[in-house]
This record gives C-alpha cells, sequence and structure tokens, in this order.
C-alpha cells in the first residue's frame, strides 16, 4: 500500500494541509512570536514607567517654577522687613535718628541709656530708656516722628511731671522707654546629602 497525498481525496489533501498548517502555525507562534511578545511587553512596560517619569519630571518642574517666585517674594519680603527689623544693634545710628527727631521737636534728651536686650524666638527687644525736657505738644511732635520712622520703635512707660520751676519752651520732664527690635538669624541648616543612586 502506497501512501500518497494523491491517494487521498480532495477533502483529505485539504484537511492534511490545513493540520500541517495548523502545527507550523502553532511552531511559529511558539517559538517565535511567543517571545517577541514577552519582549514587547517588557518594553512596553518600561516605556510606561519612562513616559510616568517624564510626566513627574514635568510637574515637578512647574511646581519648581512655582517654588522659586515663591521664595523671591519670601527674600523680597525679609529684605524689606530686615529694613524694619536691621539684624545687628545699630547705637549710633539710633542715636543720631532720637537726637534729630527731640532737636527737630524742639524737645531736649537729658539721657539716653541702652537696656539690657530681651530675646525671643525671632528677634530680640531692645529697650531704651529716655529723659527729656521740652512741652507737651512738642513731646507729641517728637511720638509722631518716632511712629513715622521706618524702623519699627515701641513707646511705653511714659511718665510726664511738670517742670518746677516752668521755663520758656521747658513746660515738662518727661520719661519713656524706647523698643527697637533687632532680628535674629536662624542657625544654618545643615545640608542634606542627596541619595546615593
Amino acid at each position: 500500500m502506497e501512501l500518497g497525498l494523491n491517494r487521498l481525496p480532495w477533502y483529505g489533501q485539504v484537511g492534511v494541509f490545513l493540520v500541517v498548517a495548523v502545527a507550523l502555525f502553532v511552531v511559529f507562534r511558539i517559538y517565535y512570536v511567543g517571545p517577541r511578545l514577552e519582549v514587547q511587553a517588557e518594553r512596553q512596560v518600561d516605556l510606561d514607567g519612562k513616559r510616568a517619569e517624564v510626566a513627574q519630571a514635568r510637574q515637578d518642574a512647574i511646581e519648581l517654577a512655582a517654588f522659586q517666585v515663591e521664595v523671591d517674594d519670601l527674600n523680597n519680603r525679609l529684605d524689606a522687613l530686615s529694613a524694619v527689623l536691621p539684624e545687628q544693634q545699630e547705637v549710633s545710628q539710633l542715636l543720631r535718628r532720637l537726637t534729630t527727631f527731640a532737636n527737630d521737636s524742639n524737645l531736649t534728651i537729658r539721657a539716653f541709656r541702652p537696656q539690657a536686650t530681651v530675646a525671643r524666638e525671632m528677634h530680640s527687644e531692645w529697650p531704651i530708656r529716655l529723659e527729656l525736657d521740652g512741652t507737651y505738644h512738642n513731646l507729641g511732635i517728637f511720638f509722631d516722628r518716632i511712629s513715622k520712622f521706618a524702623r519699627i520703635i515701641n513707646v511705653s512707660d511714659v511718665v510726664i511731671r511738670a517742670k518746677e520751676p516752668p521755663e520758656l519752651n521747658l513746660t515738662i520732664a518727661a520719661e519713656c522707654t524706647a523698643t527697637t527690635f533687632v532680628l535674629i538669624d536662624p542657625p544654618e541648616a545643615e545640608p542634606v546629602a542627596a541619595p546615593a543612586t
């Protein structure tokens, strides 16, 4: 008996052809296409991860720009506040300024006594005891000039007494405490080391 495809009826030949074709397709799929699909799936996962990193980097860049604007704004505010709250005691400058205010207000400074500073969290208070001679109106002008000074100066513990005997333009003796503020620099934070990659 001779085996050959020619002896099979046409539908048998088609059936054998289909079985061989399916077998070849399965072998092709298992040994060639399957590994390629796995590699492609791994690459797709890597690509999705890289796209997520790029999206996060873009978001970080946007946030960095916003943070930079905020830092610049805060630095500008700090510079403006540093003019109002200096970082060191400027005794001679403050004495000159208070003397100028007193002279412009027709007052005489009898005493200028700096007191001990009082440390607070972000600033220190620096009280200065003043003794002044003049008129009540001139004392009001002096306090008004202090209130308009760029640097913060609080006036407290005001004691006003009539001068005995009163003289021309010297009817009162006043004592007060002028408290100014000095900005304390926070200690420098140690830089944080970047994690090794």
